[in-house]
């Protein structure tokens, strides 16, 4: 079977924004880059960023529980360190290389979600170390890279009879051309671009956070319900891991391999 990459997005930030690219490279045993290298981590987590583990997802400002994360445009340059986060009402510009910087953003965050200072969150990085939601199943899967069938988008569309943006389960590459939900049966087969390849190892399973409407941050439709009830479970695409690497593109052309 065949398909093609339409779009590749990185999450500088968890929780926040969605950044698109053109072209990645990707490195054997290693996750996407710049993906989930940042977390704003909540008082009393127990993180340390001199000896960084993994962290359940709920110890994280997250969409599953501020909604209105959804509302905020951000942008991280990876060469300058810089992070803009932008509301309706407002943009500021970090430089989250500093200790400084990255107070001011918590700050900036925590005032626009109403958050009190006592409860401040921390903007942490700990690189190679990755905030990813499957940190905490094992290092490999922390390096993983998600990726969305936006052919079974559609057809979970056209089942529940409401469309469902792609940008709510926040994957790093969405492809189409396979039949719908086919992907799930693929743990343990591979797809492979030239010489670049990647193993499928975990069907993803679906939180709260997909509830979220990406445009208007209002709750509206369970989907982890609604895939429970029209399809017998709540998984919605797979995490991989890069087996071999190479440069990955929009347009790619991929095909499955045993």
């Amino acid at each position: 079977m065949n398909g093609t990459v339409n779009n590749l997005y990185c999450y500088p930030i968890k929780g926040l924004s969605a950044q698109s690219l053109e072209a990645v490279s990707l490195v054997q045993g290693e996750g996407f880059p710049s993906d989930r290298v940042y977390g704003f981590v909540r008082p009393k987590s127990g993180f340390d960023p001199e000896n960084p583990k993994p962290l359940p997802k709920t110890k994280f400002l997250m969409l599953a529980r501020e909604e209105a994360l959804s509302l905020i445009d951000t942008n991280f340059d990876n060469e300058t360190g810089t992070l803009m986060i932008r509301s309706d009402q407002q943009s500021a510009y970090f430089d989250i290389t500093t200790k400084s910087g990255c107070a001011s953003a918590s700050r900036f965050l925590s005032d626009f979600l109403g958050i009190s200072p006592k409860l401040q969150p921390t903007l942490y990085s700990s690189k190679p170390h990755r905030f990813t939601d499957v940190s905490v199943v094992s290092a490999a899967m922390m390096n993983s890279v998600s990726l969305i069938n936006l052919d079974s988008v559609n057809y979970l569309s056209e089942q529940i009879g409401h469309p469902v943006e792609p940008a709510r389960f926040r994957g790093n590459i969405l492809f189409s051309g396979l039949a719908p939900f086919s992907e799930l049966g693929l743990v343990g087969k591979r797809m492979e671009i030239g010489e670049f390849r990647l193993k499928v190892v975990l069907r993803t399973k679906r939180c709260p956070a997909t509830q979220v409407n990406p445009k208007s941050g209002i709750r509206d439709l369970d989907l982890p319900k609604l895939l429970q009830e029209h399809f017998g479970h709540s998984d919605m695409g797979v995490y991989a891991e890069v087996e071999t690497g190479g440069i990955i593109e929009r347009e790619s052309q991929f095909r499955l391999i045993a």
